[in-house]
């Protein structure tokens, strides 16, 4: 997947049979005009079921739209037709089914990674670490479907998939400009929350799910929005969340191991990468000494970058030669690559650099989302890597199984063009007026203190370069709450890369680790 500045992108999916027109929607004729149809909401209803773990489920499907609109006296203008796809158990009382939102991140990503690919009922098979041969692709019943806890819904981002930015302007020049304030105003951080947050409230009141236990589960990109949505959400819509759900996550932007090398002096980034470098060797055989399991050893490499390591990069140029030669022939033991590139690295490699350089005597570029993965290198005298061989290797996948999917078994967007991502040619990254590196760890950390009864559920791949394991575990060790409220977190970690559910081992135990997690907290049986 294409990057954003210090971001990462993925998406989601689903399943059903026969169609039928929610009566409660508006359906515009077939010679309507594609922006009338965006004014009204869509829906097409059917039915069918799943296994999971090998009990069988039956469930209704609703694919559609819902049809967001400005605020105070902008409140009647429509914005964004948003489109999702929701799964509802049948024969359950909704007061008596949790609902989990689910989005994938970006920003701007539709969210067929994690319908086709971790919770809906039917997945995409793709091979484990390498490229998935061209079509035919096989779609499965998922056994590792989140309906036996939860109902989903599934939700693409403005602007992506189905969803789309509203300009009702019946003037062209000033359709455009519209279009333009639209663009500015969802277009980031703080819109892309609020609109989520509105979608939100109004999915609660169409469907009458206000009663319901109510999770989040963001990917990527998509944790910084669940922050800044759990807050909106808590203290602006009076709206308790009984979970929320992150991973691959990134809070602060300031710890991506993107181009960290354009904020010098800001050296946790590379501190905070390493372990993952280390896990990437492990798993290419790259290691001086291949150790005999990869967690002991990531517990040894996570010390030596909080210790020796840190405390190298924070001397500078004050460092002696005699101890940057010692602390580079250690990052040789932990990473594999060589002591002459370290040393004139000056000891900081980027994630591009390292996704280049490990395989570089093979001429080959391990994977940013997944370094499990490994493809030629474009350019093998490049600095950096300058693609990602995992999302080469299952995006044609996803998008080709969901296109099918979405048309002949959820029987919607005919005619319409599902988008991988939205047009976006600026994302405002300013964050309430902050000019920084985003960092929404206080928007969490305000969340559970004004509802001190949330938990929230940290999940992460030990081969995830773009948003790397340790790192996400030192932000939340970072959060600015009471100690108390830390026992409110927990922390699960999967041999698996950023889209932990690619690795089918690993989708199972991230299954039961969140059916777990809905199951201890939904508030049903407690």
């Amino acid at each position: 997947m294409r990057k954003l500045p210090l971001a990462i992108a993925l998406a989601v999916l689903l399943l059903g049979n026969a169609a039928a027109a929610d009566k409660r929607d508006k359906t515009p004729s077939d010679d309507a005009k594609p922006e009338t149809a965006l004014l009204h909401p869509q829906a097409s209803s059917s039915e069918g079921s799943v296994s999971v773990e090998g009990k069988r489920i039956g469930y209704k499907a609703v694919a559609g739209t819902i049809v967001l609109h400005g605020k105070g006296d902008k409140e009647n203008e429509p914005t964004v037709s948003m489109f999702y796809v929701a799964y509802f158990k049948k024969g359950v009382a909704s007061d008596q089914r949790p609902i989990t939102f689910i989005y994938n991140g970006g920003p701007g990503s539709a969210t067929v990674w994690l319908h086709m690919g971790a919770f809906g009922p039917r997945r995409v098979v793709t091979a484990d670490d390498s490229h998935t041969p061209a079509a035919p692709y096989q779609l499965v019943n998922n056994d590792y479907s989140l309906l036996d806890a939860s109902d989903l819904v599934f939700i693409d981002a403005p602007g992506a998939g189905f969803s789309r930015l509203i300009a009702d302007e019946p003037d062209l020049a000033k359709r455009v400009e519209q279009m333009d304030d639209r663009r500015k105003e969802i277009y980031s951080v703080d819109g892309d929350g609020h609109a989520f947050a509105q979608f939100i409230t109004q999915f609660l009141s169409r469907y009458e799910r206000w009663n319901s236990p109510k999770y989040l589960f963001g990917e990527s990109y998509g944790t910084t929005r669940s922050a800044v949505l759990a807050n909106d959400l808590e203290n602006e819509d009076s709206v308790d969340l009984n979970g929320v759900i992150l991973l691959s996550q990134i809070l602060n932007f300031d710890t991506s191991i993107d181009g960290p090398e354009q904020n010098p002096g800001v050296d946790l980034p590379y501190e905070l990468a390493l372990p993952t470098f280390a896990a990437t060797a492990y798993y290419h055989h790259r290691l001086p000494q291949q150790p005999a399991a990869l967690e002991p050893f990531l517990q040894e490499v996570e010390q030596f970058a909080a210790g020796d390591y840190t405390q190298a990069l924070m001397a500078g140029s004050r460092l002696d030669d005699a101890r940057k030669q010692a602390i580079a022939e250690k990052m040789h033991q932990y990473t594999g690559l060589p002591v002459d590139y370290l040393l004139k690295a000056d000891l900081r490699v980027s994630g591009g650099m390292f996704e280049h350089e490990l395989l570089g005597d093979t001429d080959d570029t391990t994977g940013r989302l997944d370094s499990r993965f490994s493809g030629p290198s474009l350019d093998p005298l490049s600095k950096e890597a300058e693609y990602d061989p995992q999302s080469s290797a299952i995006s044609s996948a996803y998008i080709a199984a969901f296109n099918n999917y979405v048309r002949q078994d959820l029987k919607y967007g005919q005619g319409q063009t599902y988008r991988e991502y939205a047009d976006i040619k600026e994302w405002n990254f300013k964050h309430n007026n902050h000019d920084g590196a985003v960092n929404v760890m206080t928007d969490l950390a305000t969340a559970m203190k004004t509802n001190p009864n949330l938990k929230v559920f940290l999940n992460g791949g030990y081969y995830d370069l773009a948003t790397p394991f340790f790192a996400a575990d030192y932000e939340m060790h970072h959060l600015p709450v009471q100690p108390a409220l830390m026992n409110n977190i927990s922390y699960a970690w999967y041999p698996s890369g950023h889209m932990v559910y690619a690795h089918e081992q690993s989708l199972k135990l991230l299954h039961d680790n969140v059916a777990r997690f809905i199951e201890q907290t939904d508030n049903l049986k407690h």
